[in-house]
């Protein structure tokens, strides 16, 4: 059993930078893979970025490429979401989740069922 505790600050200004913290707790994320996903009103759950724990890999939806950046702390037992030149359409609820892999690939399409979530936390891109 996983659990996976997102934080952040809630209200950012357009253009401003914001990190998310996913703290986990129950076991060690060094054999999990870690999704970003983030789900605004009204719309369909996107997934944003998904890192591999065996090799570091990385995938980033297009809408995010080059300005979100994952990336793990495991002394922490922690994964981040840096998130640079925020856009109104970032507002969303932002859930981290997690699967135990040993394989090289992790999955960001919005119907893939992790099998650890977060609650989520609001990001709100506003001025």
């Amino acid at each position: 059993q996983v659990r996976l505790v997102e934080s952040g600050v809630d209200l950012v200004q357009p253009g401003e930078s914001l990190r998310l913290s996913c703290a986990a707790s129950g076991r060690t994320l060094d054999h999990y893979a870690i999704a970003w996903y983030r789900q605004a009103p009204g719309k369909e759950r996107e997934g944003v970025s998904c890192s591999i724990a065996s090799d570091g890999g990385t995938y980033y939806s297009d809408s995010v490429k080059g300005r979100f950046t994952i990336s793990r702390d495991n002394a922490k037992n922690t994964v981040y979401l840096q998130m640079d030149n925020l856009k109104p359409e970032g507002t969303a609820v932002y859930f981290c989740a997690a699967e135990i892999t040993t394989g090289f690939v992790c999955f960001i399409s919005p119907d893939y069922d992790y099998s650890w979530w977060g609650q989520g936390t609001q990001v709100t891109v506003s001025s």
